[in-house]
């Protein structure tokens, strides 16, 4: 028997993308500074992709929206 891997939580996995995005800030805030500017770029638009994609966890409203018969 195989064991089934669950996936985390809605409320836990946008806990953690919100946490991947603040660390990527962090980073490229450092970067920044250091003068590594294509760097920085980049984990900025990492940092955005993970807050943008912790928006959208979790049931969408079409999903919960029973069609008329």
């Amino acid at each position: 028997m195989q064991a089934t891997r669950q996936a985390p939580a809605p409320a836990a996995r946008r806990e953690d993308l919100l946490k991947e995005a603040d660390s990527h800030a962090a980073a490229a805030e450092s970067a920044a500074a250091s003068g590594e500017i294509e760097i920085a770029a980049r984990l900025i638009l990492q940092s955005l992709d993970c807050e943008r994609r912790a928006g959208s966890v979790g049931p969408q409203v079409l999903q919960l929206i029973k069609p008329r018969n």
